[in-house]
C-alpha cells in the first residue's frame, strides 16, 4: 500500500481502534518452586557473604591492618560472631597459620552447607 492510498483511506482501515478494557490483564501463573528458588538464592548469597567476611578478616589480619580503625574492628567483630565454634579447631604454634586454617574451614563449611540447603530448596 502506497502512502497516498494509506492517507486517502485513512489510518483506521484495518485497525480496530482501542478496545474496551473489561477486565484487568491476567497475571502469568506462578511456576512451581519459584519462591523456593528465591529463598535458595538468598541462602547462597548470605553464606557467600559470610565467607567473604572471613576472607576479609584473614586478609586484614595478615596485612597488619590498624586494629584501631572502625572498619577493621567491625570486620573483626562480625567474623568473631559468625565463626561460631570453628575459631579454635586448629591450634598450631603460629597464630597466623591457625587464623587461616580456622577461618578457612569455617568459610568452607558455610559455603558447603549453604549450597546443600539451596539444592534441597530447589528440588
Amino acid at each position: 500500500m502506497s502512502y497516498d492510498q494509506y492517507h486517502r483511506n485513512g489510518p483506521q482501515q484495518g485497525y480496530p481502534g482501542p478496545q474496551p478494557y473489561d477486565q484487568p490483564p491476567a497475571r502469568a501463573p506462578r511456576q512451581r518452586g519459584e519462591g523456593a528458588a528465591l529463598v535458595a538464592r538468598i541462602v547462597v548469597g548470605v553464606t557467600c557473604a559470610v565467607a567473604v567476611i572471613f576472607a576479609l578478616h584473614v586478609f586484614l589480619t595478615l596485612a597488619g591492618a590498624n586494629q584501631g580503625n572502625g572498619f577493621v574492628q567491625f570486620v573483626y567483630t562480625l567474623a568473631k560472631v559468625l565463626v561460631l565454634g570453628f575459631g579454635d579447631v586448629f591450634t598450631p604454634n603460629d597464630a597466623k597459620i591457625g587464623l587461616v586454617l580456622n577461618y578457612g574451614l569455617a568459610a568452607l563449611i558455610y559455603i558447603v552447607i549453604g549450597q546443600f540447603v539451596a539444592r534441597l530448596l530447589r528440588r
